[in-house]
């Protein structure tokens, strides 16, 4: 009896410290991972908006005021990308935004980029084949060679986001700017770490515009475009998910006489995310959240349980002076069981397995309404 009790003990014992360890080191680098195949659409939208408006048929530009807006935004994988393989470091996303108007639904503004990113980190990465951004049909950026076009987090932050720091990509500014940890809050049942930063008004591109635009009696007129942003996300720290964004948008056009606050402005109000995209997010960080428990929490628990047992065993053996064989083979079988088990389990619930990346023709067509 007192034999059987030692072989139990170390048996279990082993057995909890090696899956702890084989949920460590195997498991949660091969599922704690950006999915190759996202596709999800999400809708922002701002009352209130002041913003120049392209009338149809080619009129001319016109600031508009009181608008009320909506801005779809849809990811998707792009499962032919040359960076996608099977249990690879890289992804590849595309992201389409379209903001128009309702009233009329004249497209604002809108834009397509493609990037590559580490499937743990959610840092873009290079090199990309075929990395770009648009904003205006036909004038597309790429990058080349190792350069990184566009540098930061552009979706989701790292798994296990840290209260600190990070570097955010700017779509307007066309770089990185960092984003501060502002503090921990519910939303709607979540844990979430709240980021937020402003960017002063910044000076980007100068250019020609009709006079008509700026108030102006002058057939054409030389202007600065500014751009100033207050944004807020909301941030799901174990999956690094961005599950609410707020962003207070500020830009205008300034002669050189002009200061800030004096110029026309080209887009003044606030986008923020729908309830139901909220809530979307927030289901789908739910669904997740589990797996994730098993592959982060679980293995601590097993690692002291397990070390538990074994210490309790090999006091009674020592107590006892019998069952040295016995409690010695319970360990190693212990140990290969839940290695073996652990390690199969595992390898059967990776994502990647059900994709076919071998015959993707293409990715999915996006209207992205450039105009």
């Amino acid at each position: 009896m007192r034999t059987a009790v030692v072989v139990a003990l170390l048996g279990l014992g082993a057995f909890a410290v090696a899956a702890g360890l084989v949920l460590q080191l195997h498991t949660y680098p091969l599922l704690a991972k950006l999915q190759h195949d996202i596709d999800s659409v999400t809708i922002s939208e701002g009352e209130g908006v002041t913003a120049v408006v392209y009338p149809p048929g080619g009129g001319m530009p016109e600031v508009r005021h009181n608008l009320r807006l909506t801005a779809t935004t849809h990811v998707e994988g792009d499962l032919a990308a040359p960076e996608v393989k099977e249990n690879g470091d890289v992804t590849v996303w595309k992201r389409a935004t379209i903001v128009k108007e309702d009233s009329d639904k004249l497209v604002l503004s809108a834009e397509v980029r493609k990037i590559c990113l580490d499937r743990r980190t959610g840092e873009a990465v290079a090199p990309c084949h075929g990395e770009f951004y648009e904003t205006e049909r036909g004038k597309r950026v790429t990058a080349e060679g190792p350069q990184l076009l566009q540098p930061g987090l552009n979706f989701v932050f790292p798994f296990d986001t840290e209260q600190r720091d990070h570097r955010w990509y700017d779509t307007v500014l066309k770089r990185p700017v960092d984003i501060h940890f502002a503090g921990e809050q519910l939303l709607q049942g979540l844990d979430v770490y709240r980021f937020t930063h402003t960017i002063p008004q910044t000076a980007l591109d100068r250019f020609a515009v009709p006079g008509s635009l700026v108030g102006s009696p002058e057939p054409s007129v030389d202007v600065t475009q500014y751009y100033g942003v207050s944004r807020t996300l909301l941030v799901e720290p174990t999956t690094g998910a961005v599950l609410s964004v707020r962003e207070d948008i500020r830009q205008e056009l300034r002669t050189s006489t002009q200061d800030e606050g004096e110029g026309t402005p080209v887009f003044a109000g606030e986008l923020r995310l729908t309830n139901a995209s909220v809530t979307a997010n927030v289901d789908q960080v739910r669904q997740n959240l589990p797996k994730l428990f098993v592959i982060t929490a679980l293995p601590v628990v097993l690692w002291v349980a397990g070390a538990a047992l074994v210490a309790i065993g090999l006091v009674l053996l020592l107590v006892w002076r019998r069952g040295l064989v016995a409690g010695a083979l319970a360990l190693v079988i212990g140990a290969c069981l839940a290695g073996a088990i652990t390690y199969g389990v595992t390898d059967a619930s990776d994502p990647d397995d059900s994709l076919d990346l071998k015959n993707v023709v293409s990715s999915s067509n996006v209207d992205y309404g450039l105009r």
